[in-house]
């Protein structure tokens, strides 16, 4: 089991890992090697995710969801197919995280009598400074 949060764990099986040629560095090693990571994770299906959650991900996520709800991550930014496979396994729990954070509601409020005020002042001082600025009348 991963553990994303005290609420959600996910199942090692629900997380699906494939390994490519990786671009960017690596030397003579990258021709050779897959280390570079292509990590699934089917988050409409997963049981551990709540419909809020997962409504929130579909945001988080944004173009790294498919139609479907499969989350798709490419991780390459390291040489090695460990680090790669942390740093992928990183953004996915981060991704989560961010989607099981519920947004406070606002309640939105009046201004008050006083700002009210001030505003008007403020409008009134520079109508005056406008003014000022006019040709006097010719009498």
């Amino acid at each position: 089991m991963i553990r994303v949060s005290p609420h959600i764990s996910l199942d090692e099986s629900e997380i699906e890992e494939r390994f490519v040629r990786a671009s960017g560095p690596g030397g003579q090693n990258v021709n050779k090697v897959a280390s570079a990571v292509q990590l699934r994770f089917d988050a409409m299906a997963s049981p551990n995710l709540t419909e809020a959650v997962k409504r929130r991900l579909r945001r988080v996520a944004g173009s790294r969801m498919t139609g479907n709800g499969e989350i798709i991550l490419h991780a390459d930014r390291y040489r090695t197919q460990n680090r790669n496979r942390a740093d992928a396994m990183d953004r996915l729990i981060d991704m989560i995280r961010e989607a099981e954070y519920v947004p406070k509601r606002r309640i939105p409020t009046r201004p008050t009598l006083g700002s009210k005020k001030r505003r008007l002042e403020g409008k009134t001082r520079r109508g005056a400074v406008k003014s000022a600025r006019k040709k006097p009348p010719i009498d």
